[in-house]
């Protein structure tokens, strides 16, 4: 899962972020989904987010004492991003497997999901991309542009995600592919939403 080069990880961190790709991130992965890029994309985005959600404090602050840098920001950042990329991703697979098998049983004309585990971590992880640049440009003092900053990275990377996702959910039921596509988005929300006002409240 880290057999994987630099040129490789560009390309799919840069798929990521464009909004209509010419083909679909799981082609893109082409069987060889990695954990290398996914792992050092969110860490990346928890330093950044402790580094410019440190800022964005420090800015709020009053400058006639000393200021105290405030690590809860960190392991926050930590338990956020990584809860989020490790938990969410896992939990989607085994609702594909589960819904997709009853539909299968049932004689839904569903069939069993196309999408490993991996492959689940590897599409969220890449996701992730996009708050790099967010959280670099979100600390600014003035409260409406980062309001539109995070509204602008959670659109994106919930593009992505629904955009790679909905081949996979669509071989359940209508019903319940709707609402997974719904639970998807609304989680997506709840980290963004629990970006902005952790860090650039």
């Amino acid at each position: 899962f880290f057999d994987v080069d630099t040129t490789a990880v560009l390309h799919r961190c840069l798929s990521a972020l464009l909004p209509f790709p010419h083909k679909s991130f799981l082609d893109i992965l082409d069987g060889n989904p990695d954990l290398y890029g996914p792992f050092w994309i969110a860490t990346t985005v928890v330093f950044i987010l402790f580094l410019t959600g440190t800022i964005s404090q420090y800015l709020a602050s009053h400058h006639d004492k000393a200021f105290i840098y405030n690590f809860r920001l960190l392991s926050g950042a930590a338990g956020l991003v990584y809860g989020y990329t490790a938990f969410v991703p896992v939990g989607l697979w085994a609702a594909l497997k589960w819904f997709s098998s009853s539909a299968a049983r049932g004689g839904g004309g569903g069939g069993d999901s196309s999408i490993s585990v991996v492959e689940c971590w590897a599409l969220y992880g890449y996701a992730n991309v996009i708050w790099i640049p967010v959280a670099l440009i979100s600390w600014s003092p003035v409260a409406i542009l980062n309001y539109i900053f995070v509204a602008v990275g959670f659109a994106v990377s919930a593009l992505f995600l629904t955009r790679n996702l909905w081949p996979v959910v669509s071989v359940t039921e209508a019903k319940v592919s709707r609402v997974l596509v719904i639970v998807v988005v609304g989680l997506h929300a709840g980290l963004a939403i629990a970006i902005k006002f952790l860090f650039f409240a």
